[in-house]
């Protein structure tokens, strides 16, 4: 362990592992179009990412977002700072087109295939995006709003463009015509993701004055109010967590240029934005792109094939492949980090996972807004499930309370947090900038508690804590609990409204035994929580609502109860 004369100040230090500094360097690269470069020429014949059977080298990454780049540039005259959205899953085309933005100075605007019409006009209009570049299954909603977004250039792609012959062809006629996931559009100004390659190819790339405080991405977030506003994250800020990962990893023992990351969490979201694709550059990873896990059976299929090294996932990615009856003839014997964020890793699912793979996850936490990563579990052996870690080098955090004044610890407070990797702001929203920030700390929104030796643990969202006769109840509590439950796949608690104690706990189950009743859950609860967090009313789903990444949201389950009591 480390010493240092500030242990007082920061006790999370003391868990540093052998190696890992206590501070990074955010300037180390100028942009990250310089981590590219530097990363596709260092791994050059290194595979970079793997799709659909389909493997891009760095170096071909290098050349191919060079093209797309190119193309920004000289076909459609985009200039340094000027916004590209990408609205695609998981392919191959996808680093090519976000990279080769980044390297035309241009700000990428990240954006959710499943995006109804209203929320895609919402996020360009907000963004003022120029161009995007757009799956074909999607072109369809955006014809039906490109004409109320400032959109002057639009690239589609189909899923398999870039797979080469034959299989290109076989794979987009599969989808268009066998599968039908193609919906008729008329965007008749659009140009082809391989056409743009091809003009890109004709012109070299200009280079661009690009600084590390410069504006990279617009990446959208809800954020604490449920009001969908982009966070700007700088090069800066997103370079401070690639470095961050990189010495947070060194103790797992994976070599520069060796390592297997499995991206099944989506690009365009920012956790695997970050820990996937730019922390990739830095360490020469290959990157497995799963383009639906959804698709239980293709995604073993997919990890059958490759000797991964790290595991990237919420809890409901984990709990769903340990569900599946096939994941035993998966090896995971060259698995060395399991990385678990978005949502709470629950006990249960921590500890099954641990048991088939021989590998603890080690859950971390963050925020859109801090690009993502504020602190881990260490990699080296001590991991504390249940914890959201120490945090990383170059980060502070502590807890505050109600009235602003720091809390000690082991009490609850709302957890801040400043370091390089800190947002610059919400786009053209100034006012909620403000209201975000203490000074140069950053107000979370999450209700957490610190022990005395430094980690952390999240209590819940501020806004989902539950007040039962005066008590404040936390649904992560609850849902960990519940979740131990034989028989039990998943579980989402609110809070209903009650007249007699303000609120009462109630919970959606998803069953995993037909046979489970209420009073099984009831019982259970009755062992394992005080009287007042035992669940009032248990309800049973066959399935619960979530977020692109899987997250189980508990809104939507909310405004259903509060639409019934208004009935």
């Amino acid at each position: 362990m480390n010493t240092d004369s500030t242990l007082d100040l920061y006790p999370w230090r003391r868990f540093y592992p052998k190696g890992v500094p206590y501070e990074i360097n955010p300037d180390a690269y100028t942009s990250l179009g310089a981590l590219l470069e530097e990363g596709c020429h260092r791994f050059a014949d290194r595979p970079a990412y793997a799709c659909l059977g389909k493997q891009i080298t760095f170096g071909e990454l290098d050349k191919l977002s060079a093209q797309f780049a190119s193309f920004l540039q000289n076909d459609l005259g985009l200039q340094k700072g000027d916004r590209l959205a990408i609205q695609m899953p998981n392919t191959l085309q996808y680093p090519v087109a976000m990279f080769g933005a980044l390297r035309a100075g241009l700000a990428v605007v990240n954006t959710n295939p499943l995006y109804t019409p209203r929320e895609m006009q919402h996020q360009f209009k907000d963004s003022g995006a120029k161009a995007i570049v757009i799956l074909a299954n999607f072109a369809s909603h955006l014809e039906k709003i490109i004409d109320r977004t400032d959109i002057k250039h639009v690239v589609i792609t189909q899923l398999g463009d870039l797979l080469g012959f034959p299989k290109k062809q076989i794979v987009n006629a599969v989808v268009k015509y066998v599968k039908k996931l193609v919906p008729a559009y008329s965007l008749p100004d659009a140009i082809s993701f391989n056409d743009a390659l091809s003009r890109g190819s004709t012109q070299p790339l200009k280079p661009v004055a690009v600084q590390n405080t410069d504006l990279a991405f617009v990446q959208y977030t809800g954020g604490t109010t449920g009001v969908s506003k982009g966070a700007m994250l700088t090069h800066r800020n997103i370079i401070a967590n690639v470095e961050g990962q990189h010495c947070w990893m060194k103790p797992a023992g994976v070599a520069d240029g060796e390592g297997i990351y499995v991206a099944a969490l989506p690009l365009y979201h920012v956790y695997a934005l970050t820990t996937n694709a730019l922390a990739a550059l830095k360490s020469g990873s290959m990157n497995l792109l799963i383009t639906n896990p959804r698709d239980m059976n293709a995604f073993i299929d997919d990890l059958k094939k490759y000797k991964f090294t790290a595991f990237t996932g919420v809890n409901t990615l984990y709990n769903g492949l340990l569900n599946h009856p096939r994941i035993g003839e998966v090896d995971f014997s060259h698995l060395k980090v399991t990385s678990a964020g978005g949502m709470a890793l629950q006990t249960a699912v921590a500890e099954r996972w641990t048991k088939l793979t021989g590998n603890t996850p080690c859950e971390g936490y963050g925020l859109t807004e801090t690009s993502p990563v504020l602190s881990s579990n260490p990699i080296d052996g001590t991991v504390r499930v249940g914890t959201i870690g120490i945090p990383w080098p170059s980060t502070e955090m502590k807890l505050i309370r109600e009235d602003g004044t720091d809390a000690p610890i082991g009490e609850p407070g709302e957890i801040v947090a400043r370091g390089p990797q800190v947002f610059k702001g919400y786009y053209n929203r100034p006012e909620e900038t403000a209201q975000a920030m203490l000074g140069d700390w950053f107000k979370t929104g999450d209700i957490g508690m610190m022990n005395e030796d430094g980690f952390f643990k999240i209590v819940d969202r501020k806004k989902d804590m539950i007040l039962v006769s005066g008590f404040n109840v936390y649904p992560n509590e609850i849902e960990d609990v519940v979740s131990q439950c034989p028989g039990v796949m998943e579980v989402a608690c609110i809070g209903i409204p009650d007249e007699k104690s303000t609120e009462v706990v109630k919970i959606f189950v998803v069953k995993k035994d037909p046979n489970l009743t209420v009073d099984t859950i009831k019982e259970f609860c009755r062992e394992n929580l005080t009287p007042y967090k035992v669940p009032r009313v248990i309800e049973f789903r066959d399935e619960l609502p979530k977020s692109n990444v899987g997250k189980i949201l508990r809104r939507p389950l909310r405004d259903e109860e509060l639409a019934k009591l208004k009935k």
